[in-house]
């Protein structure tokens, strides 16, 4: 088999770790624009008042933005930037365990903050799963076709 040729397996398992990126890309990316344009919208949720909560608000949505810049490229070719994948991996892993460890330190009187954290950790182990589960495909998918050979 020659090594540009890819199997109909392989096309779809890329394909399926192509949508998977994309769908939590687009939805993180939606989100951050949300925070950065209209941040007075979400200040309720994460208990900050005035000003100062805009603004943190505001910083949060430039930091999902930073957080996404790694996505792109494992979109366009999830085969030739694998390592960026893993890292977008590790960076969801980080993102639930950070989530889930202030949400458990989390005093009972901040029904708000909670309910929004709860959300954060809610999708973000969601696109882990997605994610995890398309990246063994593709490796799985790539280790049989060096077999092959």
């Amino acid at each position: 088999m020659n090594e540009r040729t890819e199997t109909r397996g392989q096309k779809a398992a890329a394909f399926a770790a192509r949508v998977a990126v994309a769908l939590v890309f687009v939805i993180n990316v939606q989100c951050a624009v949300l925070y950065v344009v209209h941040p007075e919208a979400y200040v309720a949720g994460f208990e900050l008042p005035g000003e100062e909560g805009v603004i943190a608000v505001r910083g949060l949505g430039v930091a999902f933005l930073m957080w996404n810049a790694t996505y792109p490229a494992v979109i366009a070719n999830p085969q030739r930037f694998r390592a960026l994948y893993v890292m977008v991996l590790v960076q969801q892993v980080i993102g639930v365990v950070g989530e889930s460890w202030i949400r458990l330190t989390l005093p009972a009187n901040h029904a708000a903050l909670a309910a929004t954290i709860n959300r954060f950790i809610t999708f973000d182990a969601a696109g882990l799963i997605l994610m995890t589960a398309t990246f063994i495909i593709l490796k799985r998918m790539s280790r049989s076709k060096k077999e092959d050979r």
